[in-house]
């Protein structure tokens, strides 16, 4: 697909994801390219630095090394206080992405006293699968990776999460929409702000000139339904925190 960005001779391809990102920077050097990614862009060889990045390429980005993954299982910890055991889905498809969620939840998990299974999948059809291995090992919640296969099929996971009774956490509204238990992420901000940096480009301001930016607003959500349905009673410090709590 990025390749045929390319020979279409566009005049700039906004790519808003990792996976993304990264094809669309080896499809072409001189296109301009503004990026969204969850992760550090220099560990990620998109750029080589974040003031001044040069080249063809900016954008933004919403954590840094993949960070929020294992405040997305702090969170789950603070539904779950007594649980002993939790999973991590991640997706070996992609390894920058799966190796730095495991080994962040991993530290994670170890602080908070958590024995942590990492579950992978690499496509929608291993999901279903995916929550009766959870039950099976005795996890008391999933953490769900940043991992654009699973961003972009909130409404499945979510489904699943509530059909199969785990809780559940994943990055975005959505997912709580369609039955999970909590989201935790960086809402659409980055993505707007990847908009504003494409139509500067398309002014003519040129991407390497543009600093990386970085998301600082983060949104929890909580699902008050699921909650009572798994029988979790949610702290009042969480309550307080959440953006938007759904009944």
């Amino acid at each position: 697909m990025a390749a045929d960005l390319v020979r279409r001779q566009v005049v700039v391809i906004a790519a808003t994801s990792t996976p993304a990102a990264l094809a669309a920077k080896a499809a072409t050097a001189s296109i301009p390219i503004v990026f969204e990614t969850g992760f550090d862009p220099i560990m990620l060889g998109l750029v080589s630095n974040l003031r001044r990045p040069g080249g063809n390429i900016t954008g933004v980005t919403s954590q840094t090394g993949g960070d929020l993954t294992p405040k997305r299982l702090e969170v789950l910890h603070q539904l779950l206080p007594k649980a002993r055991v939790m999973a991590l889905l991640v997706n070996p498809s992609n390894p920058i992405i799966a190796e730095t969620d495991t080994t962040k939840a991993r530290s994670a998990a170890s602080s908070f006293g958590i024995e942590l299974h990492v579950l992978n999948a690499s496509n929608e059809h291993e999901f279903d699968a995916l929550f009766p291995r959870v039950i099976q090992l005795r996890a008391a919640g999933l953490v769900i990776g940043s991992d654009p296969l699973f961003t972009g099929r909130y409404e499945m996971l979510g489904a699943l999460a509530a059909h199969h009774a785990v809780p559940a956490i994943l990055g975005n509204r959505l997912f709580v929409a369609a039955g999970g238990l909590v989201g935790y992420g960086g809402g659409f901000d980055p993505y707007r702000l990847a908009g504003v940096y494409t139509g500067r480009i398309l002014k003519g301001e040129k991407p390497g000139e543009l600093p990386v930016q970085q998301g600082t607003r983060f949104e929890l959500f909580l699902n008050l339904k699921a909650a009572k349905a798994l029988g979790i009673e949610v702290p009042a410090s969480l309550l307080a925190r959440a953006d938007e709590v759904m009944e």
